[in-house]
């Protein structure tokens, strides 16, 4: 399989769809120990994603990513917009034009959105954000054959297993980490959105 623009089109639609149907769960997790916004930044990029499906015309797939990317950032609301416009920029990384993405170009994709969202962060595994999810997602993409479904899959069950596995950890950034020991048992918002996001890059092609 190869992907080319009706395939990422599809795969960002669910995305959008994925994250509204989540956002009120996204901001009751927030709110216990941050500001409660975070479905709402969440959806509001969901928005965001269709419109720019909606008005995607002659531009290739590395320049929609990118343009994607930097309008993602202007979105207000705390953090989660410049995070997830770093996030969704770094997938147009090794991406030449139009041309079809392949499964050694997928995991590239990945590898270069991790490498993206370090640039900005120091946060890793076990720090209680959306990196719980990303990093585990990037690394089992990479594991994975180079069948870009079997990427796919990998990455979306890596990335909710790291959500999941959020809930044990103590939070270490942004307003949460004053709760210390308190935010045990419940999962990071953002590594809960970023597990949708895999979800939706996944199931968007089934």
């Amino acid at each position: 399989m190869l992907l080319s623009k009706p395939e990422i089109t599809q795969m960002f639609r669910k995305i959008a769809q994925v994250w509204n149907e989540n956002k009120d769960y996204l901001s009751e997790i927030d709110s216990r120990f941050g500001d409660g916004d975070h479905g709402i930044t969440i959806g509001k990029i969901a928005s965001l994603i269709e419109k720019s499906i909606e008005e995607w015309q002659d531009e290739d797939m590395e320049t929609f990513l990118e343009d994607l990317g930097d309008n993602t950032m202007e979105i207000g609301g705390g953090s989660a917009g410049p995070l997830y416009g770093t996030m969704i920029g770094g997938l147009s990384g090794p991406l030449q034009g139009s041309k079809p993405i392949d499964a050694k170009i997928l995991k590239e994709m990945f590898t270069e959105c991790q490498s993206a969202m370090e640039d900005i962060t120091t946060a890793g595994v076990g720090d209680k954000t959306m990196m719980d999810a990303l990093i585990p997602a990037v690394e089992a993409a990479v594991a994975a054959e180079d069948d870009v479904m079997a990427i796919l899959e990998a990455a979306k069950e890596a990335a909710l297993k790291g959500a999941r596995d959020s809930e044990n950890y103590v939070s270490r950034y942004g307003r949460a980490r004053s709760y210390k020991e308190q935010t045990i048992g419940t999962p990071d918002a953002g590594a809960v959105s970023t597990s949708l996001f895999f979800t939706g890059l996944c199931d968007g092609l089934k």
